[in-house]
């Protein structure tokens, strides 16, 4: 396998496993599974805990939108480059951040 199959593959497992949280917990947050109790203190419970799932929502949806724009980026033949200034970002940085777009001088200036 191609060194971008490769990382095609990593990222849309990624891309997969965001889904999936982001789905779950939109599920969650709409009570599907799990009805919201009759329980006043429960149900203070379960809506303190929704702020947790949005936030965990959030995250994957961010996250995937990154995902997204790396495969992207990918397909253009733009994915090995920092689109900040041109030059190739590291491989070990792409490695850690598969849907990084800068290279680590660019995004430290930030």
């Amino acid at each position: 396998m191609s060194q971008v199959e490769e990382i095609r593959q990593r990222l849309l497992a990624r891309r997969d496993e965001l889904a999936s949280r982001a789905n779950l917990t939109d599920a969650d947050l709409r009570h599907e599974r799990d009805p919201l109790s009759a329980d006043f203190e429960e149900q203070a419970t379960q809506r303190e805990n929704e702020d947790v799932l949005r936030g965990i929502g959030l995250a994957a949806k961010a996250e995937l939108q990154d995902v997204n724009r790396a495969l992207a980026r990918l397909e253009r033949g733009e994915y090995f480059d920092c689109e900040t200034c041109g030059k190739p970002i590291a491989t070990a940085r792409l490695e850690a951040l598969p849907e990084t777009t800068r290279c680590a001088r660019c995004a430290a200036a930030t």
